[in-house]
């Protein structure tokens, strides 16, 4: 028996093919950000965590937000040190523990993303606020759906 939830094939299909090129183009804008910030594609993006935190941040909270294991983080937070991006805190409440805190304005970087607000608003536009909020619940059951099965397994 099926049910008007069942997503059929070619839907499948037809979706898995957009969220491919969509990934694809993903990745490849970030590595170009990370080209003009003189880092990898990976040290970005976990510099975007740190940033995302609003505050200092542990490694382990890096590793488990990016899914890297606690050792490629604690390589990741070297060259962001080394870059002077980021630097080592101890934690007031607990001297044992290690921060992560941000160096850099974030707002040093907003030119590079620029193009990529604008798109966003412009394919925005084309929607109504009802068909967006459609897209921002399919969006937020990706983000969920994915963290649950990539970074948390």
């Amino acid at each position: 028996m099926t049910s008007e939830h069942d997503v059929p094939a070619d839907v499948l299909e037809r979706f898995g093919r957009y969220a491919r090129e969509s990934s694809t183009l993903t990745i490849l804008f970030h590595s170009r950000v990370a080209e003009q910030m003189g880092l990898s594609p990976t040290d970005e993006k976990c510099l975007d965590l740190a940033i995302r935190a609003e505050g200092p941040v542990t490694a382990g909270r890096i590793a488990e937000l990016s899914g890297l294991s606690t050792g490629a983080v604690t390589g990741v937070i070297d060259r962001l040190e080394k870059a002077g991006y980021v630097r080592r805190v101890r934690d007031p409440h607990d001297r044992r523990k290690v921060l992560v805190e941000v160096t850099v304005d974030p707002q040093r970087f907003s030119h590079l993303f620029v193009g990529a607000q604008q798109t966003l608003s412009e394919v925005l536009a084309l929607f109504t606020p009802a068909e967006r909020d459609v897209l921002e619940r399919y969006h937020l059951a990706v983000i969920d759906t994915f963290r649950r099965r990539v970074i948390e397994a």
